[in-house]
């Protein structure tokens, strides 16, 4: 499995492309910016989008959907819950002074407990509310990419709207810790981090 993490835009969320290295198929995990460098990422890797997946449907993990959709033909994939932000992404980036494209309507909505196959990768997905209502994690054994769902000693942020602090540690604590403590966390801020860390350092999780 090709991993290649790119820290994107002005609030530098983690933009991570995953690929099959037998097919060349990629899924890009949260699109949030600087299309240009996803494509010449991917180009560099000899990797073909096939999925742009988006962990929540915040403007700064999906604010290059429309370029990227534009210049590849991948789908969008995002849990229901979450679409309908993809059409406000301009109003809510302006509430922190910055600007984005409204992205286009998700191609493929991914609820909790189904999968997603690109090559011979398949990811699990997770539904994770409490961030946003719609937040999901990307599970395929010993990786797990979970947006703004948890961080190296941190949660995702709960005072936004739709968010909740309550669902957020039930999310994680019934959803998340509970797989293989080895499992690598890949965060959408922050470095990388693991399961058996989170469990044992988390100060949100005691």
């Amino acid at each position: 499995m090709i991993i290649r993490k790119l820290e994107v835009g002005p609030i530098m969320a983690n933009c991570y492309i995953v690929g099959c290295e037998e097919t060349k198929q990629a899924a890009v995990i949260d699109p949030g910016d600087d299309a240009d460098r996803i494509l010449m990422t991917l180009a560099e890797a000899e990797l073909k989008a096939k999925y742009l997946i988006n962990t929540h449907g915040h403007f700064d993990h999906v604010g290059a959907n429309k370029r990227m959709k534009d210049a590849t033909g991948a789908q969008i994939a995002v849990h229901p819950d979450d679409e309908p932000m993809l059409s406000d992404l301009s109003k809510h980036a302006a509430m922190f002074g910055l600007k984005t494209e409204n992205s286009p309507s998700a191609d493929i909505h991914l609820k909790d407990g189904e999968t997603i196959t690109f090559g011979n990768i398949t990811f699990e997905v997770i539904h994770t509310p409490g961030h946003s209502p719609g937040g999901i994690c990307l599970y395929t054994p010993g990786h797990l990419f979970v947006g703004d769902t948890l961080f190296m000693g941190s949660i995702g942020r709960t005072d936004l709207p739709g968010g909740d602090h309550a669902t957020l540690i039930s999310s994680i604590k019934t959803k998340l810790l509970n797989l293989d403590e080895k499992t690598i966390v890949y965060p959408g801020h922050g470095p990388e981090t693991s399961i058996a860390n989170e469990k044992r350092m988390n100060p949100f999780l005691r």
